[in-house]
């Protein structure tokens, strides 16, 4: 009995032991709250310095009545006003500016490829042994039709040329390095979708058509490379924006970063919108300048001209046809580039208030960015299309999306569109004038335009691709201690990456 009783009293010992502690620890903690007003941040001066790759600051706004006009759209959710870049203080290191940006341009090693992977497939004959074209001299051509609406590895090629002899490199989005331990990221200058384009088809004396002879001989190049081997090609860019381009090195090259204008063929854990990167096509009619239509000049509600009937998920379109064909302001007709059908296209989209967008064999086509480049409205009824940009870029203040199970309902899609009134219209219109030029390719870049946006969508990568890189190392080449007191390593095993 007496042990009972001294067990208990122990126990209510330590239990008023331990209530005592906790009571004293809160006391502490409210007595430092008090003193300071807050806890203690953390000492910046403890973590390594690293020189971080660009970001853009954006802007978000408000209608007045109550619509979203948010544009380009930062973090933390607060509206302000864009920063100026040529304004405001610098750090003791000079790479910020009064708002926290960075200002440091992405760091891009570029491999020297021979010339059959890119200006080559242009024709072009290189010169006593060089490698690329004197852009101050000479700008190879690229090929026009539908070849244009893929040739971002032309224009993003061409900007980092034209970094190299920039006068002032320093205020560029992305610059050329020849060290590749400088870079932040390594870009692989094939130009796939061409090659995909001009040479996927095998002529009767060859074994393999040119095409697939490129990516094997590209994979070969790149898993020899020590940058590769590195980082195990996570820190690599690879352009694939033709759907049908890079089929047979994908499965081999996809640790990679892949530029892609969707994710329609490809399996989740090889692309997906956490690692890749998706661009806009380059739009194939004439950009509409000085536009002075309005909401009852253009006549035509709703418009859509090109293939009807597509295989996969483009089921939609032919059963919006059928239900939109004898609406008497709505055009919905079969087109193709025959015939001056990209002019005609053009012509149609200028006189027309909305744009249909429509899922055809993948779940993007160049039909949203010649809307946009139009300005007329764009309808998009695609469930899986994945946006350029759209981590910064809210594409609902100038877009207008609908789920397909609901668009081919019976009257529901052109009871929605007339229902959008003249003043919602307009600020959807006002906004498309304003994001037209981040889906603008040219040479050389303008501040703003698709080649920039895509290097700044390539810098919010480098974070996480630093990461993964970083977190992959932990039991390589571990050190440990030998037998005989000394230290040896542990290789990594053979499917380390």
């Amino acid at each position: 009995m007496a042990d009972k009783q001294s067990s208990s009293a122990a126990r209510k010992s330590f239990f008023a032991l331990f209530l005592t502690t906790i009571v004293l620890f809160v006391l502490s903690w409210l007595f430092v709250l008090r003193s300071t007003g807050r806890p203690r941040p953390l000492d910046r001066k403890v973590l390594p310095t690293q020189k971080l790759p660009t970001v853009f600051h954006h802007v978000k706004s408000q209608s007045s009545n109550g619509l979203s006009r948010a544009i380009l759209v930062n973090n933390g959710g607060r509206e302000e006003e864009p920063p100026k870049r040529e304004q405001g203080f610098q750090d003791k290191d000079g790479a910020m500016d009064c708002n926290g940006n960075v200002k440091e341009p992405l760091k891009i090693f570029m491999y020297d490829l021979d010339p059959e992977f890119h200006f080559g497939l242009l024709d072009w004959k290189p010169q006593g042994g060089r490698v690329w074209p004197d852009i101050r001299t000479e700008i190879p051509p690229y090929p026009g039709g539908l070849n244009l609406q893929h040739s971002i590895e032309y224009w993003l090629t061409l900007d980092l040329l034209a970094s190299e002899i920039s006068d002032n490199p320093n205020n560029r989005v992305a610059m050329r390095v020849q060290n590749s331990s400088e870079a932040d990221l390594i870009f692989v200058p094939f130009f796939s979708s061409l090659s995909y384009n001009r040479f996927s088809k095998q002529n009767p004396h060859q074994k393999k058509s040119m095409n697939k002879v490129l990516q094997a001989k590209l994979v070969k190049f790149l898993t020899a490379q020590k940058e590769w081997k590195i980082a195990g090609g996570r820190d690599h860019i690879v352009m694939a924006h033709h759907p049908n381009s890079m089929l047979d090195a994908r499965m081999q090259l996809w640790p990679s970063i892949f530029i892609l204008a969707d994710f329609g063929r490809y399996p989740l854990n090889i692309a997906n919108v956490d690692k890749d990167v998706i661009a806009p096509y380059k739009h194939m009619v004439e950009s509409y300048a000085n536009d002075t239509s309005d909401f009852d000049s253009r006549q035509t509600l709703l418009f859509f001209q090109g293939s009807i009937y597509r295989k996969d998920g483009g089921f939609a379109r032919q059963e919006l046809f059928y239900l939109l064909k004898d609406e008497k302001d709505v055009h919905f007709a079969f087109g193709s580039l025959k015939n001056n059908g990209v002019i005609k296209a053009g012509q149609g989209m200028r006189l027309s208030k909305f744009c249909l967008t429509i899922a055809g064999d993948t779940p993007s086509s160049n039909r949203l960015f010649d809307a946009i480049a139009s300005h007329c409205v764009p309808v998009i009824i695609s469930d899986d299309i994945e946006l350029p940009y759209e981590d910064i870029l809210d594409y609902s203040g100038f877009c207008v999306f609908v789920r397909t199970s609901d668009a081919v309902k019976e009257n529901f899609l052109i009871n929605l569109i007339r229902s959008i009134s003249k003043e919602e219209w307009t600020q959807m219109w006002e906004k498309l004038k304003e994001v037209e030029a981040l889906f603008e390719y040219q040479y050389p870049a303008k501040d703003g335009d698709a080649v920039q946006m895509i290097w700044q969508s390539l810098a919010r990568k480098v974070p996480g691709v630093k990461m993964k890189i970083n977190k992959s190392r932990r039991y390589s080449d571990a050190v440990v201690p030998g037998k005989d007191g000394g230290l040896r390593s542990i290789p990594a095993p053979k499917n380390f990456w």
